[in-house]
Order: C-alpha cells, then sequence, then structure tokens
C-alpha cells in the first residue's frame, strides 16, 4: 500500500515545502506511477508527511490506481463461456440476416 505516512485533515499550509498544494496534488500521479526524479519524489514525500490535506488526496488517488488494476487486471472469462458466448453471437447473427 503507501509507503507515506501523514496525517489527515485539511491543509492549513502551514509545512515547510517549496511546492504549494496545487503543484503537488498535480504531480501525486507521477508519484504513484513511480514517474518522478527521485529528488522530486522526496520533495513530494516531505510535503504529503507535513500536510494533511493532500496526505489525504494523495490516498484518494492511490485507491482509484488500486480499483482500477484491480478492476483492469485482463482477467479472461472462462474457456467454455467464451465458447458459448461466440455461439450465441453467431447464432443471432444468422437469425438477423434471415429477417
Amino acid at each position: 500500500m503507501s509507503e507515506i505516512s501523514g496525517s489527515t485533515g485539511s491543509c492549513s499550509g502551514n509545512h515547510d515545502s517549496h511546492l504549494g498544494c496545487a503543484q503537488v496534488i498535480a504531480q501525486i500521479w507521477t508519484l504513484l506511477d513511480g514517474e518522478c526524479q527521485p529528488d522530486e519524489r522526496e520533495i513530494l514525500k516531505r510535503h504529503l508527511e507535513a500536510c494533511p490535506g493532500c496526505f489525504q488526496h494523495y490516498g484518494l488517488e492511490e485507491r482509484i490506481k488500486e480499483l482500477i488494476f484491480t478492476k483492469c487486471s485482463g482477467e479472461k472469462a472462462p474457456e467454455g463461456l467464451r465458447e458459448r458466448l461466440r455461439l450465441e453471437i453467431r447464432r443471432t447473427t444468422i437469425i438477423r440476416g434471415e429477417v
């Protein structure tokens, strides 16, 4: 799950970070996807650890990413079901073609 820990709540704006909250939120997906540079990553992590509002937003985006991965993992239907569906589609197509 998350390697970043922080408190929950809204942003007080009293954290020591060179990035503003809007900048951090705009870069959350690059952090989640592992696409940011190591120095950028550390700056984002420090901000998230100090800013409850941004940390809460990070947690929400992290959960969305997990759900997308889980629901779109490419799991296939069993072969028997897939074959029955193919046959039913062909049968439906033939019946409609005759009408």
